[in-house]
């Protein structure tokens, strides 16, 4: 490891511990140059996994582009940021153990499948950009749906 005060390549690890809810570890070092002490974290690199596009493209899979349209699904609602990141964090796993190149569509449907148990007004608005809604015909389709498919709430 590199001494980023002094740029020597010659350390010792000083502590070890697990970080980040074991994800990483993170190890407190110090230079033998220079004396000054860094902290470095070791993650697993994941291997990344290519989303096919509707229009044939191949692109590697981006999870930022899941978490912005869940974020735009629910903007205004009474949701967390939390919920919104383990939503993302669910779609990428699922999608990561199909263990293949994956289809555009198929995290779609996956991402409305995660929403639709939250709240119903993202569900509809994440369908209405992920189906291409064209008129006011297509949200009242969806959403007949959405009504059939829900059990009634209960009043009081």
């Amino acid at each position: 490891m590199r001494c980023p005060y002094c740029s020597a390549d010659d350390d010792r690890v000083v502590d070890s511990r697990l970080a980040e809810d074991g994800v990483a570890i993170r190890r407190r070092r110090e230079c033998a140059a220079c004396g000054q002490r860094y902290t470095t974290f070791e993650r697993i690199e994941e291997v990344g996994f290519i989303v096919v596009k509707r229009s044939g493209d191949r692109e590697p899979f981006d999870r930022a582009k899941i978490l912005a349209g869940v974020r735009a699904a629910f903007k205004n609602r009474p949701v967390n940021e939390a919920v919104m990141e383990s939503i993302a964090t669910t779609v990428e796993e699922s999608m990561r153990l199909l263990n293949r190149d994956v289809s555009s569509e198929e995290i779609g449907r996956s991402t409305l499948d995660a929403i639709r148990p939250i709240d119903d007004v993202a569900y509809v608005r994440f369908a209405s950009v992920y189906k291409g809604f064209e008129g006011t015909e297509d949200f009242a389709r969806e959403i007949g749906m959405l009504v059939k498919s829900t059990a009634p709430k209960l009043r009081g």
